[in-house]
């Protein structure tokens, strides 16, 4: 009776630069049981139902010896040396020392040695003038091609010499004379020349500063003078250096998408996602300091591009691939050539008319005309589609044109929020083992990225970079045991376990509850109502499998009730019709359930995301939702049931499972708590204003296993907790009630900040936490617990390949617990990337800690440690988690709060109307607010883990 429990991907657009369309670096997804719905379509260049590669051991046969700068004294002295050193509690810690702990191995990183010389380097501002028309990417990018096709780029040594963004910046390997202006008349592609209307623009490029490469050398060699050095400067400046080849503007150059992320149409045949959507691959390279060594971090990425053709087939497609699917989150910012007139424009917008709707007057065609009768008349053109909604081309005034006279143009990155069948497609396509994308790497990647054979750009700047991944040490961390009321299971080679013969460590009360059934036009799966004597005997035997469990249930059944949802109405994309009926049906329940276990018909979001906000913010009732599909399934009954046992019972108080005495020894030596922080945005779609959601989750006993949640919403795009302060007093408070006393010690486990932001959570967030901590002070002492801050990391691009089989499991991934330090990790700082996850498929994505605030002084064994047996306490399943079970709880809890505001992320406001561009952001915040009400604040939900 295996319990793999249901974690789900994130698959959220979170406002951090990605999406989740969303780009999939490597392959790595979700929180280490990636659910992925296989489409029996193959990878790229597979086509569909392509066979799927063949995990295994990258370069099984090439010799893997560490990099000698890791194998001297060097990184021992400097642990020495940063002893003598005193750090400033504003300021970052300093490595204490390296991991010892667990079976030394050795793995290749996607790291590449670069060596960049001594001679400086030179940084310019371009300027383009005018600068009306130029803010599309597209323009800029066309005017600095012309530009480098000028007789003055080469007259001013430009040609050859200088790297730039094709934005503002420019990298010049030699001083540049000034004052310095390049003047182009501007062009498109197609056109084979300058006329006499084209505008002008002049490029002028000012000095900035010099940028020594010197200072950078001994940052890398940590050397105590550098520590604060401000190195940004000349990475950014080596980032635009190697991005000029494959940014380049002539034959070969990549489609740049987001930062440091290259899609080449080349690079493989693109994967069909459907919905008028393919999956392109391409690769993301950032230059990196590590200790003694500059490096750059290259990896596999995938995204979503446009599929040329007829824009009307495409819009058809995507509006018919997903209900509720919104053609103007397809169509908008596409570039397109129209067929009637041969002119490219960029789509404004999906207009609420159609051809057969609009009418203007066209005089010299016999007065007011629809557009249907207008391309007949005018073009002798019977359009295909008259009942398609317009598309707006238009500037300033509108310009309304049937989607059919459009052709999508090549070579476009989708932009919008992906929905949740290409989010599948897109898995699919992305997820390689990872031996398949370490090939890519070297091969195509470094080919592509103009790394191997070293392009007159490198040259010119004095940079090579090597063509061997970097090779480090690591270590795999023994997994913890675990424990139960009853029972010990064993932990297998994937970190997971099973609840065979085991009960909860402490069993919950499941009494006074109620079975709820949704009838959506599923007959194949739905039980027929709530008197299906099926019904009855599922219900029976998930009642059993509960005691089995150690759960206390009621002998009666519970009572049954249903509701038949009205059919899905496009007018109404969000369900709100299905919500309020389902509202209506609960209320005829005769007393209050405690919980509600609902069968819901198939997997649809906005029923899901409906009833989580009905139940949790206004009718104050536990919600376990589950498929009828999956629940009255005979194979694999048992499983299932366990599964909705282990929600049950950590929603209704209990405690499913412990670590082993050895494993809670740090916890339990002193009072203390575990804190987990996330904060979600708005993606991709969502309503212009739509507030961002923070959370804060914390530990509120002993055992560590309950973890009640604080949820506000704050400053759209906000990263940075806004209330922290009040909302790090619930948590405390709540412990103080709970146990009586006060923590000595909190670790803060804060996901999502990403690394330029370090500094505002020491400068914002941790006198927030202080604030917090002031409020318990009383007048015989003040109350100042030890406070240690870890970021969590998993927007990056470090993958970690083993050279030896035997510490690889069975698709060549690293094995749970692996642990690395060294070589790939920050000069200076108190860093560590972390796998405490079995990997099911794909290439395996490490955690990226980082101690930003150590007042509890950890070693780095202590705190590796600790972190990885965490990531076995995570109630909802069994096993291991990619995330530290706090960081991954309060994660659970902004997506429950994303239910609360459904119909604004998904671009639908009642303030704003249809147009998210104009959207009065405070209207919409006032909106948010009113869905929201007071989160969830019932007696019975606010203190206990409602979001699992």
């Amino acid at each position: 009776m295996a319990s793999r429990g249901s974690e789900r991907g994130r698959g959220r657009g979170r406002g951090r630069g990605g999406p989740p369309g969303a780009d999939y670096g490597g392959g790595g997804f979700g929180r280490g049981s990636s659910d992925f719905r296989g489409r029996g379509r193959g990878g790229l260049g597979g086509g569909r139902g392509g066979a799927r590669e063949q995990g295994g051991i990258f370069s099984p046969g090439t010799p893997a010896n560490i990099d000698a700068r890791l194998n001297d004294r060097s990184q021992e002295d400097l642990i020495q040396a940063f002893r003598t050193l005193s750090v400033h509690p504003s300021e970052l810690p300093l490595r204490p020392g390296f991991g010892t702990v667990g079976k030394v191995i050795k793995l290749r990183a996607n790291f590449f040695p670069v060596k960049i010389g001594d001679e400086p380097v030179y940084e310019y501002e371009v300027a383009i003038s005018p600068a009306a028309g130029t803010a599309a990417r597209r323009v800029k990018r066309r005017i600095f091609q012309l530009a480098e096709q000028t007789s003055d780029w080469s007259r001013h040594g430009l040609t050859g010499r200088v790297a730039h963004d094709h934005s503002a910046k420019l990298i010049a390997a030699e001083k540049l004379p000034q004052p310095l202006s390049i003047f182009v008349r501007y062009y498109d592609e197609d056109q084979s020349g300058p006329t006499e209307d084209s505008r002008e623009y002049a490029l002028t490029i000012s000095f900035i500063q010099p940028i020594e490469k010197r200072r950078l050398l001994n940052y890398l060699a940590g050397r105590a003078e550098y520590r604060g050095e401000d190195i940004m400067p000349i990475i950014t400046a080596l980032n635009v250096i190697l991005a000029a080849h494959p940014n380049r503007t002539q034959q070969g150059g990549g489609v740049l998408v987001g930062r440091n992320r290259f899609f080449f149409p080349t690079a493989a045949q693109p994967f069909d996602l459907g919905g008028g959507l393919e999956a392109w691959k391409g690769f993301y390279s950032s230059v990196r300091p590590t200790h003694n060594q500059l490096m750059v971090n290259v990896n596999v990425c995938t995204t979503a591009f446009y599929k040329p053709g007829n824009l009307a087939r495409a819009m058809i497609e995507f509006r018919d691939s997903s209900f509720g699917a919104r053609l103007n989150a397809f169509v908008k910012g596409i570039r397109v050539r129209t067929t009637h007139l041969g002119y490219k424009k960029t789509i404004k917008t999906v207009s609420n008319l159609n051809a057969r709707q609009h009418a203007f007057d066209a005089a010299d065609l016999g007065g007011t005309i629809t557009v249907e009768q207008y391309f007949k008349r005018k073009y002798n053109k019977i359009l295909q589609y008259p009942e398609l909604p317009l598309v707006d081309v238009g500037g300033q005034k509108s310009n309304l044109l049937p989607a059919e006279v459009c052709e999508i143009l090549p070579n476009q990155p989708f932009r919008g929020k992906l929905t949740d069948e290409h989010t599948a497609s897109m898995i699919t396509a992305a997820a390689k083992p990872p031996n398949v994308n370490a090939a890519a790497i070297v091969g195509p990647g470094l080919n592509e990225l103009g790394f191997r054979q070293s392009n007159p750009t490198l040259t010119a700047f004095g940079v090579s970079i090597g063509t061997e991944m970097t090779v480090v040490p690591g270590r795999i961390l023994p997994p913890p045991s675990i424990q139960y009321g009853r029972g010990q299971p064993a932990i297998d080679e994937r970190a997971s376990w099973n609840l065979r013969n085991v009960k909860f460590s402490k069993g919950a009360h499941l009494t006074n509850w109620a079975v709820f059934v949704i009838s959506d036009g599923n007959p194949r799966d739905e039980f027929s109502g709530p008197k299906d004597a099926d019904l009855l005997k599922t219900i029976r035997g998930f009642m059993d499998m509960c005691k089995t469990c150690g759960i206390t249930v009621d002998n009666k059944d519970p009572p049954f009730t249903g509701v038949a949802l009205p059919r899905k109405d496009f007018t109404d994309p969000i369900r709100t019709k299905a919500i309020a009926a389902i509202q209506t049906a609960l209320k005829q329940l005769s007393r209050k359930p405690s919980l509600v276990l609902v069968i819901l018909s198939n997997g649809d979001k906005h029923i899901y995301s409906g009833i989580k906000h009905l139940c949790d913010v206004y009718l104050d009732i536990a919600t376990v939702c589950v498929h009828s599909s999956k629940i009255r399934k005979e194979m694999g009954q048992m499983q299932y049931f366990a599964n909705v046992a282990l929600k049950v019972n950590m929603k209704l108080g209990g405690v499913n499972h412990a670590l082993d005495p050895v494993n809670m020894k740090w916890l339990k030596s002193q009072p203390t708590m575990l804190v987990g922080i996330d904060v979600t945005h708005p993606g991709p779609g969502s309503v212009k204003g739509t507030p961002s959601i923070a959370a804060v989750v914390a530990s509120s006993g002993i055992d560590f296993a309950q973890y009640p949640a604080s949820m506000e919403i704050q400053e759209s795009k906000k990263e940075m907790v806004t209330n922290l302060s009040g909302m790090m007093h619930e948590r405390l408070s709540l412990f103080l009630n709970k146990n009586r006393f006060l923590p000595e010690r909190i670790l803060v486990y804060r996901d999502g900040v990403s690394e330029g932001q370090f500094s505002i959570v020491l400068e914002e967030e941790m006198p927030a936490m202080i604030k917090a901590f002031k409020k318990f002070d009383t007048a015989q002492k003040p109350y100042r617990p030890k406070l240690a801050i870890v970021i969590c990391g998993k927007r990056h691009h470090t993958r970690f390949y083993p050279t030896e089989a035997e510490n690889a499991d069975r698709n060549g991934n690293p094995r749970p617990g692996t642990v690395v330090d060294r070589g790939v990790t920050t000069v200076y700082n108190f860093d560590f990337f972390l796998q405490a996850h079995g990997g099911l498929q794909g290439t395996t994505k490490p955690t990226h800690y980082y101690v930003v605030h150590d007042e509890i002084g950890f070693d780095a064994d202590t705190i590796q440690g600790l972190t990885n047996a965490v990531s076995y306490m995570f109630a909802r399943a069994t096993k291991a988690v990619s995330l530290v079970s706090p960081a991954y709880y309060a994660d659970l809890a902004c997506e429950r709060g994303r239910c609360y505001l459904h119909a604004l992320l998904h671009g639908i406001s009642s303030s704003a109307g249809s147009s998210v561009s104009q959207a009065n952001e405070q209207l919409v915040f006032d909106e948010a607010t009113r869905a929201w009400k007071r989160g969830v604040a019932g007696q019975q939900l606010k203190d206990t883990m409602f979001y699992l």
